[in-house]
């Protein structure tokens, strides 16, 4: 996804998963909140406010109460450990939170009173939405790597799946790694399904520079909700569920079945969650036609759609030369080979760099994106080493030809002298990507929701990799879509956050793009 530099903290960047992304030198752009909102950031200088109409959320239905244990809530803004946990430990708070959220007996907090803007402001009560509490709850469940509460996560979305009347699967991938797919059954299940895809999982955390405890779920005076999976992705796990609760409220039923997938592990690749499942019987019973999946947040007025993804490839390069003492001037040593594999890779990286700083035209996703991520080598200051390795993490946009990209490669491990090769750590192949084309009826469904609401689409390559690219390969369109717009990207980053206006903005879309997916009308090869 988009690691950025972090708040406040010069220098030192933040724990970066198997998806991680993000331009050089990329700060979070300040952007504008809904036009009614006070201003969180200031605005960049010559930035220009776009008005937009107030948003107009439906008054939520009726919803589960709280497990029962829960207390009437504490005074204050519901506040952890700071710090010292390290990331993705689990300090004391943490874990005595975790045994309360087993019991059952953690709930959302009672209002504190009213705090200076920047400061924790009201958490819940009879003044915040339903949904927007929902939210909370589950950005509360630990889920963070390496030791995920998988077994919580899933409890609660059963929870709430059996609440809004959906039938619950579970599907266990692998030992401990469990699929969650909630159904909403449609009146013609002949017919291809619509599939609403998310990980329960989150990336690992620096509490020493958070400002709030990043799974405290705090609010803000300005409504902002500061904790990890706020962006990346649990937003949009909770907006699927609370679009079908506000739909199935009105009576509305449709013709083509929904599916809910909730998988693990996809900030680690997706290798024990969605791209087992894809292989697996449960899967193909599912008889996908169109999916939805996760995007980014967009700074700008505009939503970000992906259509494909970049293959990622991760390459260890091997370097092999003649040892000897620190003292001497050794000839073919490692180091030397080291040298030239860094080189030609550092001047590719350089030429894509410089390719998307010159064309305005282009984003993140239309380029090659090629970092050297790990170096290895040696065993003592007085002593040549036999041996070096260099790993880098190379991210290929689906116009770049595969194999011709492989023999540059190997081009450049030749040109480095003998004993170098490289091996595949991961080597992703495929370059599937979904129609944009109005004749598709899957995306002429999904773009005229868009144009009714006035909503302006951005379409992209994402820059990374998410778990649609297993749904693609699959066979199976996939949109990445996250209706977060006028925020930071700040996923992965200190201070994740997401302001509960947009949140409750996007239950607004997704209750628009479910009915339309679900009626489209049947296709020719469906009869």
């Amino acid at each position: 996804m988009c690691p950025q530099a972090p708040r406040g903290s010069p220098g030192l960047r933040p724990h970066l998963s198997a998806s991680s992304v993000g331009q050089e030198g990329a700060r979070p752009t300040p952007c504008l909140p809904p036009a009614h909102l006070p201003l969180a950031l200031p605005p960049s200088p010559g930035f220009q406010p776009i008005r937009c109409p107030p948003f107009l959320p439906c008054p939520p239905p009726a919803r589960f109460l709280p497990a029962a244990g829960c207390g009437a809530g504490r005074g204050g803004a519901e506040r952890g450990r700071a710090g010292g946990a390290g990331p993705g430990r689990a300090g004391p708070g943490r874990r005595r939170r975790r045994r309360r959220q087993q019991r059952g007996e953690l709930c959302s907090p009672g209002p504190p009173p009213d705090m200076a803007p920047g400061k924790p402001g009201k958490s819940t009560g009879a003044s915040e939405d339903p949904s927007v509490t929902l939210f909370r709850e589950y950005l509360r469940i630990d889920t963070v790597h390496p030791k995920p509460d998988y077994d919580a996560a899933v409890r609660f979305l059963e929870r709430v799946g059996t609440d809004l009347g959906l039938a619950c699967q579970k599907v266990e991938v692998c030992q401990g790694r469990v699929v969650l797919i909630l159904t909403w059954q449609g009146t013609n299940p002949r017919l291809r399904s619509i599939l609403l895809n998310s990980h329960t999982d989150v990336v690992p955390v620096f509490e020493e520079h958070w400002t709030y405890p990043p799974f405290e779920a705090v609010k803000d005076s300005q409504g902002n909700i500061y904790a990890r999976g706020t962006q990346d992705m649990k937003c949009v796990s909770i907006q699927y569920l609370e679009a079908i609760r506000r739909l199935k409220a009105e009576g509305k039923c449709f013709a083509r079945t929904i599916h809910l997938t909730f998988v693990p592990d996809e900030e680690v690749g997706g290798h024990k969650g969605m791209e087992m499942f894809v292989q697996r019987p449960e899967f193909r019973a599912l008889n996908v036609g169109f999916a939805l999946d996760e995007g980014l947040a967009s700074p700008s007025d505009t939503f970000s759609v992906f259509y494909g993804e970049k293959s990622p490839w991760w390459i260890k390069v091997k370097c092999m030369g003649s040892p000897g003492h620190g003292s001497r001037f050794i000839s073919n040593t490692a180091a030397e080979k080291m040298h030239k594999v860094i080189t030609s890779f550092l001047a590719f990286r350089e030429s894509e760099k410089q390719r998307l700083k010159s064309d305005s035209s282009l984003t993140l996703g239309d380029v090659t994106s090629l970092n050297l991520t790990m170096l290895e080598g040696g065993v003592s200051f007085n002593v040549v080493p036999s041996e070096m390795a260099a790993s880098f993490d190379i991210r290929i946009p689906p116009t770049v030809d595969l194999k011709a990209f492989e023999e540059q490669v190997a081009a450049w491990c030749r040109g480095a002298g003998d004993g170098v090769t490289y091996e595949f750590h991961q080597k992703c192949m495929d370059q599937h990507v979904t129609s944009t084309d109005e004749s598709d009826p899957w995306w002429k469904a999904f773009s005229g929701v868009c144009r009714d609401m006035k909503l302006q689409l951005k379409l992209e390559i994402f820059p990374a990799a998410t778990d649609s690219r297993y749904i693609r390969a699959a066979g199976h369109p996939a949109i990445g879509f996250s209706p977060m717009n006028r925020t930071p990207v700040l996923l992965h980053d200190h201070n994740e956050f997401l302001n509960e206006q947009v949140f409750l903005r996007g239950i607004d879309i997704y209750a628009r793009l479910l009915p339309a997916l679900a009626s489209v009308p049947p296709l020719p090869a469906e009869g």
